[in-house]
């Protein structure tokens, strides 16, 4: 069973960016977030969304993806799960794989690690830039 969490009062500014992020599935970063926001309330500064992005992270509100040297990428999709990242054109897609559970539990006996979460990114080329190369 699914629990919803209550969302707490936000603030004019934290819900610009908290309805930019619900209304993409792109998973936008902090510069696109910034620009559409700003659509929405053209005095909202650049720390402003960075501050309300940390908010609504803390508050379980979306998911910040990071990985390594690039920009961070918001989520609206909180649950666990997956992604694929396109080394060509940075295209971010989610999906489930089911049987991650079993995968965490193997990584733990490898590593000695006690797990407390699992989160596989896949990189590769997405079906366009391989459509579009070959």
């Amino acid at each position: 069973m699914k629990v919803t969490k209550q969302k707490p009062k936000l603030t004019p500014q934290r819900e610009a960016v908290f309805q930019v992020i619900q209304e993409r599935d792109d998973h936008p970063t902090a510069n696109d977030i910034f620009a559409a926001a700003r659509r929405r309330l053209p005095g909202i500064s650049y720390a402003t969304v960075y501050n309300s992005l940390r908010y609504l992270k803390d508050a379980g509100l979306v998911y910040e993806i990071n990985f390594g040297d690039s920009a961070s990428r918001y989520d609206r999709e909180t649950e666990r799960h997956d992604h694929a990242i396109c080394n060509d054109c940075g295209k971010l897609v989610d999906f489930d794989l089911p049987d991650a559970a079993k995968l965490m539990q193997a990584a733990a006996r490898k590593s000695h690690f006690k797990p407390q979460s699992v989160h596989l990114t896949l990189r590769g080329r997405c079906p366009d830039c391989c459509g579009s190369q070959d």
